[in-house]
């Protein structure tokens, strides 16, 4: 009996094939034409698996590792196999939980509870046997059962994380990813085999080690290690008091709200971040000679609502602050810089009058009277009016900007009168002990329901926003993070359960024929894991009211 064929376009061409065919062996005809590897193919716009079987006429195009989507599918089909390469080396009897924590460098950071010695020779063993599994090509394959039964699975085989979250989903099946008799579950779509993961390195570091990965950009390349000290030890800090809490992950988190624990959870969150937000300003305080608190952050860090808490915080400490944002330091627009595309670049560091900056925190330093310019962004121009500062012996600038920590823009300084933070949203709760949720993602979640509130902007603008937002934090913020003195985790571990209701309508609102749509869909699905709870126990003054509004600073 003759096949079935099917016509499928790529491009601009059009080709016969089988029923039946996978997407993975077309692929491999089209992979020469593609500098990096193909992970994933859209069908007529809907993102597949390769190892999916072609059923129809369809319009093709592929995601490679160098698209985001193709980047995150390396990144958590990576993971699977470093798992299974884990519980390959160790007796699986000594092993209680391997837990992939949060983003070190360009890699994760990984720990192994139980009872084994972590160092370079068990290290060595794992990197070997993930090289042989590559060289295997082992197959990952993927099938769907019943919630309840990957509920019982979960618990045959020790994952309680797994099994826990599980008991809050509403859906009736879920995926179980396998390599031999290793299963587990992801949340998102794999690479069809381990032939696709030959790009990473194992590091010792701290109490665990780091799989170091390749970026978006280059994926080929595995980047130098290079550790982020102060930024680890704030996320290590703030998983142990999660860990202390009883909160580790999503499922944990879900246990308390649906217990009649949210309000505590709240309250002693929110009390965690007041002591920190304290011990800032009384650091400041025992340093007289530091007059500039200079603050930058990412966005959606909360960087607004933290200035006028550590405000606050410093004038218990008996100091006196005064507020100044650096973007009314904006060169006149006829001379601000532009981009490629001939945009005004505003994020640019020449997009700031540096010299007058200096010049006048200078003069406020020597103790005279300075009339500080504010920006007007209808005429794009300085104005100068009643901004009169006069820095007396218990005054402070508290001076906020995406480019604080870059020593550029305070050169003409002494660094003994700066004291730099930096803020960001550094989420600590994981989905279970195999799957992280990315900090980008708590942020771009604030921010969609912050500028809904604030800005009218829907969800699809504030997405396809978002790629540019980033490309400008990693070339202006994270560059010079460890510059900062201290560091500010402002992620709330229950705020996502908070937001889940404010973005989840906005979220929705995306039509399927949207080029933002895929991401909406992503994000909804992840909010599915979360019991959602009300705003009404949120106090006033969280950092949470800058983005879901109803709070008691002005912003």
């Amino acid at each position: 009996m003759e096949k079935k064929m099917y016509s499928v376009q790529i491009g601009d061409e059009i080709r016969q094939y089988e029923a039946g065919t996978t997407y993975r062996q077309i692929a491999a005809e089209h992979q020469k034409d593609y500098e990096d590897d193909i992970v994933l193919v859209f069908i007529n716009d809907r993102l597949q698996e390769l190892h999916k079987t072609l059923e129809g006429d369809c319009v093709m195009r592929f995601e490679t590792t160098s698209g985001p989507i193709g980047h995150k599918t390396y990144k958590r089909s990576m993971s699977l196999m470093l798992v299974k390469a884990v519980y390959d080396v160790a007796n699986h009897d000594d092993i209680d939980k391997v837990r992939i924590h949060y983003s070190v460098s360009k890699g994760y950071y990984c720990t192994i509870e139980g009872n084994i010695r972590l160092d370079q020779e068990f290290l060595e063993h794992v990197e070997a046997r993930m090289r042989e599994m590559v060289e295997m090509d082992m197959p990952i394959n993927k099938r769907s059962i019943h919630t309840d039964d990957a509920i019982a699975l979960f618990g045959q085989h020790g994952m309680h994380d797994k099994e826990r979250l599980f008991e809050y989903r509403r859906v009736s099946k879920v995926n179980i990813y396998s390599m031999n008799e290793f299963e587990d579950y992801y949340y998102g779509y794999m690479v069809p085999s381990a032939g696709y993961l030959r790009y990473f390195k194992l590091y010792l570091y701290d109490e665990g080690f780091v799989v170091q990965m390749p970026t978006q950009k280059n994926p080929r390349e595995v980047p130098p290690f290079e550790p982020q000290n102060k930024l680890f030890h704030v996320l290590k800090e703030s998983t142990q008091w999660g860990d202390m809490q009883g909160i580790e992950t999503v499922g944990a988190l879900n246990g308390k709200i649906t217990n009649g624990d949210g309000l505590q959870v709240v309250l002693v969150q929110e009390a965690l971040q007041e002591k920190k937000i304290a011990e800032i300003a009384a650091q400041i305080a025992e340093r007289r000679e530091r007059k500039f608190i200079l603050i930058a952050g990412p966005s959606s860090s909360g960087k607004t609502t933290f200035s006028h808490r550590l405000s606050i915080q410093l004038r218990a400490n008996g100091l006196i602050p005064h507020p100044i944002a650096v973007d009314n330091y904006f060169v006149e627009r006829e001379v601000n810089p532009r981009d490629k595309n001939g945009e005004y670049d505003f994020e640019c560091l020449e997009a700031v009058d540096v010299e007058l900056f200096n010049r006048q925190l200078k003069e406020l330093l020597a103790g005279k009277e300075v009339v500080i310019p504010r920006f007007n962004f209808v005429t794009g121009h300085k104005e100068y009016g009643s901004g009169v500062k006069k820095l007396g012996e218990n005054d402070v600038l508290v001076i906020e900007g995406i480019h604080c920590l870059n020593p550029k823009l305070t050169e003409s300084l002494p660094d003994e009168n700066k004291f730099k933070i930096y803020i960001s949203a550094l989420t600590q709760l994981n989905i279970d002990e195999h799957n992280r949720i990315p900090t980008t993602d708590g942020r771009l979640i604030r921010r969609i329901v912050r500028d809904a509130r604030t800005r009218g902007s829907s969800a699809k603008r504030t997405i396809s926003m978002w790629p540019s937002v980033r490309r400008g934090e990693e070339r202006n913020i994270f560059p010079y993070q460890e510059e900062a003195d201290v560091m500010f985790n402002s992620a709330l571990i229950y705020e996502l359960a908070v937001l889940k209701p404010y973005v989840e309508s906005l979220l929705f609102g995306i039509d399927r024929d949207c080029p933002e749509y895929l991401e909406a869909k992503r994000l909804l699905k992840f909010l599915d894991y979360f019991v959602g709870i009300g705003s009404e126990n949120v106090p006033t003054n969280s950092l949470l009211r800058e983005f879901i509004g109803g709070g008691c600073f002005n912003v």
